[in-house]
């Protein structure tokens, strides 16, 4: 049985995809599946009137000729070969900007659940990713998906979505049936997650605060299950009368530590170094951060998506920053594979990521929409410090907590996540001297989460030289 955070030996190489923070199936199968059951309804279902953002999108398309001729060529430059034309089950990939309109229809109307397949059961946690997957990193879907028309459009959905998963009809998808998040496998990668990091055997009920005698365990919505919190005392702050001690902010996988990243760089070329100025929204603070050392890591899809403060301190500044929802990196090369058919266009002559935006978490703290959060701590060796609260996929909102002139012990709270990927960053200013950062590993999917409020690094003797 396929899981989430499970073993993936049993995979076949080549229905394997290394997806980083799993929110997406390790197994594509699993994902082309729940593609095409709902491809499969569209077709033996006499057509659904489509809802009023998705109607406004469909006029701001072909009311546009630019973006029409994004979303009209983003589908034919997929490849017309395997993985991308086909899915296991022999179905068309999708094919049109008119049935990704149809499956947003649908799609808008449910929470995400589980996927039963004959592969195993699997989560499609981010559908939109799901739908976008290949055209992502197609010549015109790049261009499309980084056009700022096309992403207040996209925000637009993305809000109406989230407005319905935090409804209590979206809470079905919180049930113990197989497609459901208490059910038998959905509880136990939940809690594989949840108990790794401290290698403790705790049960749901006794990690999270939560009503196990209520219906969806007291939960009200999707939402409010996927901010769900943990219970006093499971996850308690680092030496809390130390300063020198930094917290970690979010439950999280390490990804990558970067020293002396620069105020300006290329971050859209294929080594995504770290550009401060556009990571922070060009805010007048970013100059203090030139020459910074970057720290970022990964949420998992199954993971606590609460931010907490790395220091104590005041909050000097904290805004969120609108960008992008769906573009990554157009890392293409030349396809020499003799694979190719008569069938094959020009533009498949370009061979997609199918890792999709989960390998381009560098490039996305410069465009996804993003919190900003800057902190002067009270420790004067670390002196102002930087968060961003990166939302990846479909992310609509990152919500701040705190507000300008509060002052925050080490560990409180500063935000969250609503549904959707995400990853974020701590920033220290040159030469302070912070270390003892987590092990960074190229393979992220074999390290586990750092437990939220526990130590992330160390201050040294002072802090700046």
């Amino acid at each position: 049985m396929v899981h989430q955070h499970g073993d993936e030996a049993h995979i076949p190489d080549e229905h394997k995809v290394h997806r980083v923070g799993a929110w997406l199936p390790a197994d594509h199968r699993v994902q082309h599946d729940w593609l095409a059951k709902h491809i499969e309804h569209l077709d033996n279902n006499p057509p659904q009137p489509l809802s009023k953002p998705v109607q406004e999108f469909k006029e701001f398309i072909e009311g546009n000729t630019r973006i029409y001729m994004y979303f009209q060529q983003m589908w034919e430059e997929v490849p017309m070969k395997k993985p991308y034309y086909q899915d296991p089950t022999g179905k068309k990939q999708i094919r049109s900007y008119e049935q990704m309109l149809a499956l947003l229809n649908r799609i808008f109307t449910q929470a995400p659940h589980w996927n039963d397949t004959a592969y195993g059961v699997g989560m499609v946690g981010v559908p939109l990713c799901s739908i976008f997957d290949y055209v992502m990193s197609t010549p015109s879907g790049h261009a499309a998906f980084l056009d700022p028309d096309v992403n207040k459009m996209l925000k637009k959905i993305l809000n109406e979505w989230g407005k319905f998963l935090q409804t209590p009809e979206s809470a079905v998808a919180l049930s113990t049936e197989t497609t459901g998040w208490f059910s038998d496998h959905g509880r136990k990668d939940l809690m594989e997650v949840a108990n790794a990091p401290l290698q403790t055997n705790h049960s749901f009920e006794e990690l999270f605060i939560c009503d196990p005698k209520a219906k969806h365990h007291g939960y009200k919505s999707w939402d409010d299950f996927f901010t769900r919190q943990f219970r006093e005392g499971v996850r308690p702050v680092a030496s809390l009368d130390d300063d020198n001690v930094i917290a970690n902010a979010c439950e999280s996988t390490p990804y990558n530590l970067a020293r002396n990243s620069s105020l300006r760089a290329q971050f859209w070329v294929k080594g995504q170094p770290y550009s401060i100025l556009d990571m922070l929204a060009h805010d007048p603070l970013s100059a203090q951060f030139d020459q910074a050392t970057v720290y970022q890591a990964f949420l998992s899809a199954l993971s606590y998506h609460r931010w907490h403060s790395p220091v104590s301190g005041k909050i000097v500044r904290a805004f969120v920053q609108d960008g992008t929802y769906f573009s990554e990196p157009l890392f293409t090369h030349t396809n020499t594979s003799s694979e190719s058919s008569p069938e094959t266009t020009a533009s498949s002559l370009y061979s997609i990521n199918a890792s999709g935006l989960s390998q381009s978490q560098s490039y996305l703290t410069n465009l996804a929409t993003r919190a900003v959060i800057f902190i002067q701590a009270d420790n004067p060796a670390i002196g102002l410090l930087a968060f961003v609260g990166v939302g990846m996929d479909e992310v609509s909102t990152c919500e701040i907590t705190v507000r300008q002139g509060q002052h925050i012990s080490k560990g409180d709270q500063l935000g969250m996540f609503h549904f959707g990927g995400s990853t974020h960053c701590v920033l220290f200013r040159k030469d302070v001297q912070v270390t003892g950062f987590p092990e960074i590993k190229a393979d992220g999917s074999k390290k586990q989460n750092v437990p939220v409020r526990s130590k992330l690094a160390v201050v040294k003797n002072g802090g700046r030289s």
